[in-house]
């Protein structure tokens, strides 16, 4: 993807001082500050008002409060309609305040990575590498008095004859281990805190006993000079991610895979071992030990096609016709102009829909319409003229924002504040990409603003070197969880979130058409991977099988889908609606209706599940017709000519769907 020269020029959009967002020179370190920044990461509750909630390092839950910083291996709540883990400070590790009236008491972000963030403490001279999948914390200490308390209290402490490996039991019944690059002088001070006596220069690495096996003390044993201080992920070709961390110390480095990585590690990679039974409990699934300095992922490849995979059944031409030709009707007259970014993007990508069905049906007379439409909606949020609203710059964080974003936090759902952006640009890019297909010249025209609007969420540059980019590296997608987040510049007690796993995969999907429209094979394939991902991800932790042992019995019994999943919570509630409102649970995670959709529910045995659970809430009072449409569609994949006459009979559809839309997917079913 190309880069502008210039990140001050704001690439083609107009810059704006928003009056929302939040300072982030609290946080970030002064090198830092002169790049795009982050705003849906894995640390971004560091960053954010006093920077002092908590985010999930996997294994632990990390707390910066008051120059210190506060370790969780945390337990899971668990009830029928959600799941949490819950933080206790178990380790709390601060150092001796330095008597300096410039430091600051506050922590630094003075570096990041995909897979780590580095906090410092100027005021006591610590820094913290955070490395996600780390069953260590590791600490650098110049100069200080290391002091280590807990919320519950320490039942004994002991340390080896070197004075560099020691055990704290504590009350819990938690067994954590401390061990030093060099020797240091700690003891047992009261009963809830280990002292040092002189000041340490060196490197503390700190990780909890996960079990009372003797091998799981070995093994940390063995691995506790090796430590990573941050991490990369590289699309080192199609349908292949490479994570490699920076070390130092000695000997090999020991990190943990939760079950996706485990499904993905690429089968023939011998410079790995899985450490099967060195496990961690985690809210994503038991972590497990992998040795090595570098792993490799690979994803089944998926492939991204503008129509239908197997083809439209010939004898349901005339039946999609005729629903298209009323559709196409009434784009202008039915279709309110919104001036939200996101039903907005909704409205245009379900006429572009209308286009690509044309192409399979072989009735073209209805396309030159519906491109006029498009043009006629698109034009005025890539050249400015849509005066209701528009997308300028922000050159604080780095990135777009609509007018009313800028002006209003809540206004195109919090769009101004960084949430949603691969949602709302998704539908954008659709319906931009099935323009520039069908009219090159008009792409060509837009090609600039085109790629600055995709590249607000697919930007790959590296962290660091951002020096050509308008952007941060890949706004939305968790490289260590390998799917997305939504939430952006909010602070949230349960980490980032995210509710509809297919509008993230919709992002994906559309830029990698973007990719095909413009033929730029590199992105193609990159979107194409990070999609495919997505879907992984969306099957392992949004799809909640009957019998599955991920989540908790009460909660799997209760839940065919995630309403929202937060980085240490699961909920069966939306944003939008309880955890009663079925069928939006399962519109949520479908809509739009596309091609790739298929792949995403290819388990049949799941979607039986799934649509029989959902069925019974349809008889609740209040159910919006629209949301019927997509539990039908799913229906469709096992009871098709059932499913059919349902879709036949509705009056009302969601606002990106049509019933165009639906036949093209039933008729398109095997």
């Amino acid at each position: 993807m190309r880069k502008p020269k210039d990140r001050r020029r704001s690439f083609l959009f107009p810059e704006t001082k928003s009056s929302v967002l939040p300072e982030p020179a609290r946080f970030f370190s002064k090198d830092l500050l002169s790049h795009p920044l982050p705003t849906n990461s894995f640390f971004q509750n560091f960053t954010l008002k006093n920077g002092d909630q908590a985010e999930y390092i996997h294994p632990y839950l990390i707390k910066s409060v008051d120059s210190s910083l506060s370790i969780s291996y945390p337990s899971l709540f668990q009830i029928s309609d959600y799941i949490y883990e819950v933080f206790k400070a178990d380790l709390i590790i601060s150092g001796s305040d330095k008597p300096n009236p410039h430091s600051r008491k506050s922590h630094l972000i003075s570096s990041f990575s995909d897979l780590g963030v580095t906090l410092d403490f100027p005021s006591s001279n610590l820094s913290f590498f955070l490395v996600r999948g780390s069953p260590f914390v590791t600490c650098s200490v110049s100069d200080n008095l290391i002091n280590i308390s807990t919320s519950h209290g320490v039942r004994s402490f002991s340390g080896n004859s070197s004075s560099t490996r020691f055990s704290a039991n504590l009350t819990n019944n938690q067994k954590w281990l401390i061990y030093a690059s060099s020797p240091i002088n700690l003891t047992k001070h009261g009963d809830s805190s280990i002292k040092c006596r002189g000041e340490f220069t060196g490197i503390l690495r700190i990780a909890v006993l996960p079990g009372s096996n003797r091998d799981f003390e070995t093994t940390l044993d063995r691995f506790s000079c090796c430590y990573p201080v941050s991490g990369e992920a590289d699309f080192i070709k199609p349908f292949a991610l490479e994570y490699k961390w920076q070390k130092r110390g000695s000997g090999d480095l020991l990190m943990l895979a939760h079950p996706l990585h485990l499904q993905l590690l690429a089968k023939d990679d011998r410079s790995i071992t899985v450490l099967d039974k060195f496990r961690y409990k985690s809210i994503d699934g038991d972590l497990v030990g992998v040795v090595g300095d570098s792993w490799v992922l690979k994803p089944e490849p998926v492939s991204v096609t503008w129509h239908s995979i197997r083809g439209v059944n010939k004898d349901a031409y005339n039946e999609i016709i005729s629903a298209l030709v009323k559709d196409v009707n009434g784009l202008n007259s039915s279709a309110k102009v919104t001036s939200s970014s996101y039903f907005y993007g909704k409205l245009i990508a379900r006429a572009a829909r209308l286009v690509l069905i044309a192409e399979e049906v072989c009735y073209l007379d209805l396309i030159p319409k519906v491109i006029t439409y498009l043009k006629n909606m698109i034009e005025p949020w890539l050249d400015g003229s849509f005066k209701p609203n528009g997308f300028l710059y922000d050159p604080k964080w780095g990135g777009l924002v609509t007018k009313q974003g800028s002006e209003d936090s809540h206004a195109d759902f919090g769009f101004g504040i960084y949430n949603d952006h691969h949602y709302h640009l998704g539908y954008f890019l659709y319906a931009i990409a099935v323009l520039a297909k069908t009219d090159p010249l008009w792409g060509k025209r837009y090609r600039a603003k085109v790629y600055s609007l995709m590249a607000d969420f697919m930007t790959l540059g590296k962290n660091g070197d951002h020096s050509t980019s308008s952007y941060p590296r890949l706004r939305n997608f968790d490289l260590y969880k390998l799917h997305s987040w939504a939430g952006g510049l909010t602070e949230f007690w349960d980490g980032r979130n995210q509710e509809s796993t297919s509008e993230a995969v919709n992002a994906y999907y559309s830029a990698a058409l973007i990719g095909l429209a413009y033929g730029d094979a590199h992105l193609v394939e990159t979107a194409s991977t990070i999609m495919t991902l997505e879907i992984h991800a969306a099957k392992m932790w949004w799809q909640v099988k009957e019998g599955d042992a991920l989540y908790p019995k009460d909660f799997t019994a209760e839940n065919r889908v995630v309403g929202v999943l937060w980085s240490t919570k699961r909920d069966s509630s939306l944003w939008f609606g309880p955890k009663e409102w079925k069928e939006c649970r399962l519109g949520i995670q479908l809509l739009p209706i596309l091609p790739v959709s298929e792949i995403l529910f290819s388990d049949l045995k799941f979607v039986k599940q799934l649509v029989n659970w959902t069925l019974p809430a349809l008889h609740r009072n209040g159910v919006g017709e629209g949301w019927n449409g997509f539990v039908y569609a799913l229906e469709s994949l096992y009871n098709k000519d059932g499913a059919l006459k349902k879709i036949q009979s509705l009056h009302k559809f969601d606002d990106g769907n049509s019933l165009s839309n639906l036949l093209w997917w039933v008729h398109s079913r095997d």
